[in-house]
């Protein structure tokens, strides 16, 4: 549980004693990953005291296993969780009962990256290349999309699976481009590493634009007020870090986080914020109606569900 205050929090957001004493709904919010910069609204919701002028207590948990927030939250074992968009098409096709409640990134992130002094210029470069990939399911929608945009197969590359080893496969020549590595991490971890990559953008090669990252709750609670004032604490958080990005970086490397203050956290931290959700509660029907067709055309999901099965913009919170 995230509990320390930051210290140069500004006086605005100084909380009347009467508010302070009220007693707070007690939220538990299970991660994806472990804490980074693209959770960073969530942090400074934390730290400078937004969630709790929200009369809320949150308990932010990061996974032992990447998979375990869809399972724990359909088992309602967590009230909210960070999750990936087209993640929630393929467990809601599952039977899984989640609905995506908001919006944490809304923009894509996963890029298909080579290194830039290397022999690919163009995607049509990687006829016979071998392209790595971290966790198996989306791999051939996202290279398979990209491929149709310049006349080549799926069958024109080979895929190999170097689990979290994205970059250092990439370096170390183990194979010729990448597939998942996040434009706001492993391209900055490259540049470090004195090996820049150049990007191609799924959503510039055929690819709907997704959001990358969503929160989720069990569908049971699609109209609860009480995750709607989450939504609204983050909602004021995020405009709080887009004006003072300065004094957010504190915050978020305040405490036990202060191991993230590095360059590459620092570089990710920069390339992020403008990609935050400004109204994270918003919902886009086309843009998960978009996703769940072309996951369908894939074969990945059975059929397309109605977008209101599965997503929802909450209800407006009354205290």
């Amino acid at each position: 549980m995230i509990t320390r205050r930051a210290a140069f929090a500004l006086p605005v957001l100084a909380l009347p004693a009467l508010a302070r004493a009220q007693q707070r709904t007690e939220i538990t919010l299970l991660l994806d990953w472990f804490v980074n910069p693209d959770h960073a609204p969530i942090i400074v919701a934390q730290e400078a005291g937004f969630f709790e002028r929200a009369g809320l207590a949150v308990r932010v948990v990061a996974p032992a296993d990447p998979n375990d927030p869809p399972r724990l939250i359909a088992a309602k074992r967590g009230d909210i969780g960070v999750f990936y968009q087209m993640n929630l098409h393929l467990a809601v096709d599952q039977g899984l009962p989640l609905m995506r409640v908001g919006t944490l990134v809304a923009t894509p992130l996963a890029t298909l990256t080579v290194l830039r002094d290397g022999p690919i210029r163009s995607l049509a470069d990687l006829r016979g290349k071998r392209i790595g990939f971290s966790v198996a399911g989306f791999e051939e929608v996202v290279v398979g999309t990209m491929l149709d945009s310049v006349g080549l197969k799926l069958s024109d590359v080979r895929l190999i699976n170097v689990n979290f080893a994205l970059s250092s496969a990439l370096m170390s020549g183990q194979v010729d481009a990448i597939v998942g590595g996040y434009r706001n991490f492993e391209l900055h971890q490259l540049e470090i590493e004195g090996r820049p990559g150049r990007a191609f953008f799924p959503e510039q090669h055929g690819l709907p634009i997704y959001d990358e990252l969503i929160y989720i709750a069990h569908r049971d609670r699609a109209r609860d007020a009480t995750l709607r004032r989450f939504m609204d604490a983050v909602e004021s958080a995020t405009t709080f870090l887009v004006n003072n990005p300065e004094d957010s970086w504190r915050m978020f490397i305040a405490g036990p986080r202060r191991e993230l203050d590095d360059a590459l956290n620092r570089r990710a931290w920069a390339s992020t914020i403008n990609r935050f959700a400004l109204n994270p509660a918003a919902l886009d029907r086309n843009r998960y109606d978009r996703m769940a067709r072309l996951l369908a055309d894939r074969k990945l999901i059975r059929s397309v569900p109605p977008v209101e099965s599965y997503a929802v913009e909450l209800p407006v919170a009354t205290r």
